[in-house]
């Protein structure tokens, strides 16, 4: 029987995230977002780190997906409910910024998630799909879920934003 306690390792590359600045300042929301979509951003260092790939934008609304792996486990045996917030909050946050023009940016003023199921490396890919439910001037709101490729929940998130408009000289 093998020891439970054998090490394992990752190692993961990343690019720096200083280049995303420029882009964040001149680009649409939805047009920055179509550059990771496109390749020409790279990925951001988290979602190297998690193996989160960019799946899908339309104006307010981007999935990524992910496969779920025992590097992200808890010690009660399924994956972390901080990953799989950070999956749909990055969802939520991203199908905002599709709506955004150039410069603005938010912040989350509420985050509430729900996780129906466990999430485990035995469920295969996951997708957390993110849509705009509510845009107004100063804040909105939007919801995420995280569905397997057969449309079985895994978890469901809500946000409030407030948006962040550059200051007038």
């Amino acid at each position: 029987m093998a020891d439970s306690r054998e090490s394992r390792t990752r190692t993961i590359r990343w690019q720096d995230p200083a280049q995303f600045a420029q882009p964040l300042r001149k680009l649409p929301g939805l047009d920055f977002m179509r550059a990771f979509l496109s390749g020409e951003l790279p990925p951001p260092p988290f979602m190297e780190l998690l193996g989160v790939r960019i799946a899908s934008v339309e104006p307010g609304s981007v999935a990524f997906e992910f496969d779920p792996a025992e590097y992200m486990y808890s010690p009660l045996g399924n994956v972390h409910g901080g990953i799989v917030t950070v999956l749909l909050d990055t969802a939520m946050g991203c199908s905002f910024h599709t709506t955004l023009p150039a410069g603005v940016g938010y912040t989350t003023l509420e985050l509430k998630v729900n996780f129906p199921r466990p999430v485990t490396s035995k469920v295969g890919t996951l997708r957390a799909q993110g849509r705009v439910v509510h845009s107004g001037s100063r804040v909105a709101i939007l919801e995420a879920r995280l569905t397997d490729l057969q449309e079985k929940l895994y978890a469901t998130a809500s946000s409030t934003v407030l948006i962040l408009r550059p200051e007038s000289s």
